[in-house]
């Protein structure tokens, strides 16, 4: 489940909120088109400008994996939350249903937080808690910093850094699309850093807001994780509160996973 957390957090990190004072209701700005050769630079540091002024997100999450060579996929709901505050930053992801292949959805509650050092997960189902630390207590990651050691964070990497892993291209829209969305596609380079976890990456950015609106990434195994994010509210007042998450004790079983430290002269496993 660590890595359904991972591209959980591709979902969060992949925002990138208005700029101080900009209206949400505002007319959207053009679609910039393949044709004009300036347009992928100018969608690429959009992004960038946008991301600097995010202080929280919170956004209803559609998420599908698919496993097309078993015939198999699941389908998850849920909210998803991040905020900066006190100088750290906190993510919080409360998947609340689930749905395998053709059976009826049903209720699954499956909760994630991070705090900068922990990731939390609870699993209402199964009744588990898995406590894993991440960093050292005096080093808090930020979701972002996390999230772009295993995915790449449009809009908080460097352009630079993002060539070098990926060819980037900013795909024709479909001639009777009606309102069409800047489509980026990423196909990883055969010595990227992510090649043995992605081959693809497809970003869908709602101009209205500036916010991405789904994505989709595809693995070496041909899985495939497809994300649709709904509703979003950009900085908004997220307090601490929102952050807080009351452990269940009767019946739960907990698994606690300290950082893994490298002995002298030795490397980590």
């Amino acid at each position: 489940m660590y890595r359904v957390t991972i591209i959980a957090l591709l979902a969060v990190v992949l925002a990138a909120g208005p700029a101080p004072g900009a209206d949400g209701n505002a007319a959207a700005p053009a679609c910039p088109t393949a044709a004009d050769p300036n347009a992928l630079e100018r969608t690429l540091q959009d992004l960038q400008d946008r991301a600097a002024e995010l202080k929280s997100y919170q956004v209803n999450m559609d998420y599908v994996f698919k496993q097309p060579l078993l015939e198999s996929q699941q389908r998850r709901t849920g909210v998803l939350s991040y905020a900066k505050l006190d100088d750290k930053s906190f993510l919080r992801i409360d998947f609340r249903t689930l749905q395998q292949d053709d059976e009826k959805e049903q209720t699954y509650v499956q909760q994630y937080l991070f705090d900068g050092v922990w990731l939390l997960e609870i699993d209402h189902q199964l009744k588990t808690v898995t406590r894993r630390q991440l960093t050292e207590t005096d080093k808090p990651l930020d979701a972002f910093s996390l999230a772009s050691q295993h995915v790449p964070v449009l809009g908080f990497s460097k352009v630079e850094d993002l060539r070098r892993q990926f060819d980037i291209e900013l795909v024709p829209a479909p001639p009777a699309e009606p309102a069409p969305r800047p489509h980026l596609h990423l196909k990883v380079k055969p010595d990227s850093v992510y090649k043995d976890d992605y081959v693809t990456i497809d970003f869908w950015i709602d101009r209205q807001v500036g916010l991405p609106a789904e994505v989709k990434a595809v693995t070496p195994e041909d899985d495939v994780y497809e994300i649709k994010l709904l509703n979003p509210k950009v900085n908004t007042d997220l307090g601490r509160k929102q952050f807080q998450l009351e452990i269940p004790r009767s019946g739960f079983s907990e698994q606690v996973i300290p950082l893994a430290r490298k002995a002298e002269g030795q490397p980590v496993r």
